[in-house]
């Protein structure tokens, strides 16, 4: 099998960065702060734009318990809903980042993060972090989740770089050689699918676009919460089918599904019925 350009981009990439001494800077970590000031780029410019009164300094304040919301959300959701047995036995590994062997402490870095947890966590340090600083919470909520879906982006386009969180193995020319796949060599390959642009370009563009053009709806202005958890759900719930899923746990959840999908499926369900409550609340209000 002939392989082409396309085909081959993963084997371009090198997922360090760079060396500071002999401390390893991984691309999917500069990603975490393109990810952060995309997000803050956005909610100020459309804040200024509309008018909203958020001051710099509030949403610098605010960003401080997001950032740490979302980094340990997504740090224990991980060791919860993937790994919860191994890191109950090896409770030191879920912050330290260096193992200790017969030669020593060396330095490994910390390995998996869960979007679904950074979400749970993240969802509750930007209310503490907007009540403290006096801001409308929902209207804080509704720039926030609008800015998420850009700021998204950037974290699996860091996983595509690092070649981790590939799809299942496809024929399709869209399929890419993942070396970290370990199931084949370049003269006698197997491609996968490359699921993180999947989710790149569905989760966070075109889910950004969407939501950017629905919140013109007067209806559907202060829903972006509710629409953000509906749409991502579905959209990663569907790309799912395509991305490979851990290895320790497969399609092992509910009616087959992948880990992934069954945490999708709690987003929709809690998306809709949030919407449903916020439109029936807005009926009451109107209709005493």
């Amino acid at each position: 099998m002939e392989l082409s350009w396309w085909n081959l981009i993963p084997t371009y990439f090198d997922g360090t960065a760079f060396q500071l001494g002999n401390f390893p800077v991984r691309w999917y970590g500069i990603m975490y702060i393109f990810a952060f000031v995309t997000a803050y780029i956005t909610m100020w410019k459309i804040n200024q734009k509309e008018k909203m009164g958020i001051t710099k300094d509030q949403l610098d304040n605010l960003f401080t318990w997001v950032i740490a919301g979302i980094l340990l959300g997504a740090r224990f959701g991980y060791v919860f809903f993937y790994k919860a047995s191994y890191y109950l036995s090896n409770p030191s590994e879920i912050l330290f980042p260096m193992i200790h062997d017969d030669l020593g402490y060396h330095f490994v870095g910390i390995s998996g993060m869960s979007y679904h947890g950074g979400l749970v966590l993240g969802l509750l340090f930007m209310y503490i972090g907007a009540k403290r600083n006096n801001l409308d919470i929902w209207k804080t909520f509704n720039l926030a989740f609008l800015a998420a879906p850009l700021a998204y982006t950037w974290g699996r386009y860091g996983n595509f770089i690092n070649g981790e969180l590939f799809g299942e193995a496809t024929t399709s020319a869209i399929g890419m050689w993942f070396p970290l796949a370990h199931d084949s060599t370049l003269a006698n390959p197997i491609l996968h699918h490359p699921s993180q642009l999947y989710e790149m370009l569905f989760e966070g563009i075109i889910l950004f676009a969407l939501m950017y053009n629905l919140r013109k709806i007067p209806k559907l202005h202060d829903k972006m919460p509710c629409l953000y958890l509906m749409g991502y759900g579905l959209f990663r719930f569907f790309i799912e089918f395509f991305r490979k899923p851990d290895a320790h746990l497969g399609r092992i959840d509910l009616f087959g599904m992948s880990r992934g999908q069954t945490l999708c499926s709690i987003m929709i369900i809690a998306g809709l019925a949030w919407m449903i409550y916020l439109f029936y609340r807005e009926k009451k209000a109107n209709n005493p």
